[in-house]
């Protein structure tokens, strides 16, 4: 399955500074929990990502607070595309079933 969406950055603990996420929509989000897939630590989902020409394979995670789940942004591809914060960005997931 593959899924492309826009995202807001946000930031998970002002305090620390150190973890941004952008959200998978409410609706994708439905549809991936219903891919079967063996299940993995915390509810991880297995995904290939591409933000701008960043590329890399990391795991989606389920909030339980924003009903959705969250992809991590390294502070490389950050850097690297040049966003922070608060900025929109578009987001190109594979979600990979093993």
């Amino acid at each position: 399955m593959i899924v492309e969406f826009e995202g807001d950055v946000f930031l998970w603990d002002a305090r620390t500074e150190a973890w941004f996420f952008v959200g998978v929509p409410a609706e994708l989000s439905a549809d991936i929990r219903e891919i079967p897939r063996v299940p993995r630590g915390f509810g991880a989902v297995r995904v290939n990502v591409q933000i701008g020409t960043s590329k890399w394979r990391t795991s989606i995670f389920p909030d339980a607070q924003r009903r959705e789940y969250v992809l991590p942004l390294k502070r490389a591809v950050r850097d690297a595309e040049g966003f922070s914060e608060g900025d929109v960005i578009r987001v190109r997931l594979e979600v990979l079933e093993v």
